[in-house]
């Protein structure tokens, strides 16, 4: 999920940022498997709030095979039409304990994809490491949810739900 410019203010350095999170995808079908990845989503974290928002980039998604990153971006996500895909959401930040490295918190938000907005919960880590902070989770979603329409010929190639993983590195936002 990508930013183009993020304006974020601080006083007390509560808030942490990411342009190199990862997000991937999977399908299991019973003819093929397919998975994609995009290492440059965009993600804020407000560690005092918890506030979290998420962006990237559809066409940033990369596949094995060409022919399927074309009919991916093309004929499903439509991507020239709904570039980006977005998060956000919340979690209470008594769920951090600072005596702990790792973390288990419970996340509610919005996730928007092709234009259509639907409300999701799931489970994340957040761990410190060193410098900064890391963020993961693990969550399907439902595709025909979001509009994502899947020919009868190809039906049996592509999963009605994909698993979606998220790994994201934030550094401390130094406010200028």
């Amino acid at each position: 999920m990508c930013f183009a410019v993020i304006i974020w203010s601080s006083v007390d350095g509560q808030n942490y940022y990411s342009r190199s999170a990862k997000i991937s995808f999977y399908s299991d079908a019973p003819m093929e498997k397919i998975e994609a990845h995009n290492y440059s989503a965009s993600s804020i974290l407000d560690i005092e709030s918890g506030q979290l928002e998420f962006a990237v980039l559809i066409k940033g998604f990369r596949f094995k095979k060409a022919l399927m990153q074309q009919h991916f971006n093309e004929s499903y996500m439509e991507s020239d039409k709904f570039p980006k895909a977005i998060f956000r959401g919340s979690f209470d930040p008594s769920q951090i304990q600072q005596s702990t490295p790792e973390d288990t918190i419970k996340v509610s938000g919005d996730i928007t994809i092709k234009g259509i907005s639907k409300p999701i919960e799931l489970k994340g880590i957040l761990s410190s490491n060193g410098d900064g902070l890391k963020g993961t989770a693990s969550f399907e979603l439902d595709i025909a949810d979001f509009g994502i329409k899947i020919p009868k010929v190809v039906r049996d190639n592509i999963a009605d739900t994909v698993l979606i993983t998220v790994e994201a590195p934030y550094e401390a936002f130094e406010p200028k």
